[in-house]
This record gives C-alpha cells, structure tokens and sequence, in this order.
C-alpha cells in the first residue's frame, strides 16, 4: 500500500468496531446493529419517550421538539442572543453542495463517529499533506457549526434513525436497494471492472443515493445498484418531519467499499 491508500486512514471511532472491517463489504454483508457508544445513555429521557410513539410521524414530531429544546435555534452569545446552526440546515447545505462547508463539516463527524476518512472533497484526496486536505480540514472545522454542538446532533439523528429502522421496519428492517448516478467510477475501482454482473467500488465516506433508479440515471454515466445495510443510514425520507432535499428519495449513506452492480445510464 501507498501513502496515496485510504486503507492506510482509517482511525478510530465509536461504535466498537475496527474501522477497516466497517469499510468493507464482509461488514455490509453481516450488516450487524451499530451504535454511538454513549449517546442514548446521554439523552434517555428522548428514548424513553419514542418507546411510546405509535407510528413514524408522531416519533418525527417527537425528536423534532427535543432537538429544538436542545439544540435551539437561538442561544446567548457574549455579544447577546445569536442563532444555532442545526443539523437541518447541515442537510439542507449538503442537499445543494456535498462538497461545501455543510459537507465537510458532515465528513468530518463521519470521520470522528465511525472512523472513515473521506477520499473527495471539492478534488479526490489524495497523498497527505496537500492543498485538498488543508481546504477539507478548514472547512470541516467550521466555527459557525461547531459552537452549536453539531456532532452532537448528529449523534441523535442517527441513534433517532437506527431506532426507527428498528422499531418500524422501514425502509428495511437490515438493508435496502439504492442507486446512485455517477461519472467517475473508474477511479473508484477496488475488484473487478464495470462490466462485471459485480465490482467493488470505494465510495466516499459518506453519499447520497436514491430509491428511483429512473432518478439516479440522470446523473451520471454509470448507475450504481447497492443493498445498503440499515446499519449505515443517517438519514432516510420520512425520517423527519420537515424535507431537508429537493428529491423525496434521498437517503444519506455511511460510504467505504461497496459491492456494486454497474450499469450504463439510460441517458
């Protein structure tokens, strides 16, 4: 391996398992329950309280009011009261740029939570140091996210999310076909070429899929069909009460090495 190999950055993180098992397809193929060690027992009453909701609506509403209460919008500066970036509007800037500030702060919890290092932001991350890595490390660090607490609320959105999936069954109860659209799968090779009935692709550490192959053809080269463990979904439509994407079907995905079937886009 060289010092231009992802598989010499993964770190550690919190969920109990060895970074580079959880970036490969024999971990999506078990697809176990993940964890963030310490978040539910930080914040038992909210769990305690979703253990009562009936149904995935009055659960959205249920974590929508306790991330309010917790989180914001407003608190009081030392220049008085000023507004908290939420992780809603974190989705929202990753929904228009995932390589953005919005998405390096999103990255970089990713990196933190689950050890997974991010191989694109803006330009492929290549050798370290570089220029990439020092604009991505800037970025992820950014004050304006970070004085309100955001890996922290992206802690809850996911602990939020893998109890969802496990107390409704949707969209899955341990995993679910996703497409994405792309152009640049050949850098992202592992095993395997493009024509194969399957590869294996390196994907960024975390991505957005669709549940619409038809929407995912438009755009890229390449249409990419993967069964995504529950276990790796941060964010999933209906989740919450409030649409943070222009597409309906947009779900946020942890990324690493994939088994992929690739296809050529019907465009």
């Amino acid at each position: 391996m060289t010092d231009d190999d992802p598989d010499r950055w993964y770190s550690t993180n919190s969920v109990g398992v060895p970074s580079w098992l959880l970036a490969s397809p024999l971990f999506n193929a078990r697809a176990p329950a993940l964890t963030l060690h310490g978040t539910r027992e930080t914040h038992p009453g909210l769990f305690r309280v979703l253990d009562e909701a009936g149904s995935q609506e009055e659960a959205a509403e249920i974590f929508d009011h306790y991330m309010t209460v917790q989180f914001g919008p407003i608190f009081e500066g030392q220049n008085g009261p000023s507004w908290r970036r939420t992780y809603l509007d974190l989705l929202r800037g990753w929904g228009v740029d995932s390589s953005s500030p919005h998405g390096a702060v999103l990255k970089g919890w990713v990196e933190s939570r689950f050890g997974l290092v991010p191989t694109y932001h803006k330009e492929t991350l290549g050798g370290f140091p570089s220029e990439a890595w020092a604009v991505y490390f800037e970025e992820k660090a950014s004050r304006c996210y970070h004085a309100s607490g955001i890996n922290f609320q992206l802690d809850l959105l996911y602990e939020y999310a893998q109890w969802c999936l496990r107390r409704f069954a949707h969209p899955g109860p341990r995993r679910v076909t996703l497409w994405r659209g792309s152009n640049d799968c050949e850098q992202q090779l592992l095993e395997g070429t493009l024509r194969d009935p399957w590869c294996v692709l390196r994907l960024n550490n975390v991505i957005s899929f669709t549940s619409s192959r038809e929407r995912a053809d438009e755009f890229g080269d390449w249409v990419l069909e993967v069964d995504i463990p529950t276990c790796k979904l941060l964010y999933f439509p209906g989740l919450i009460r409030e649409p943070v994407f222009n597409s309906e079907r947009e779900y946020l995905v942890l990324g690493g090495a994939y088994l992929v079937a690739a296809r050529r886009s019907l465009y």
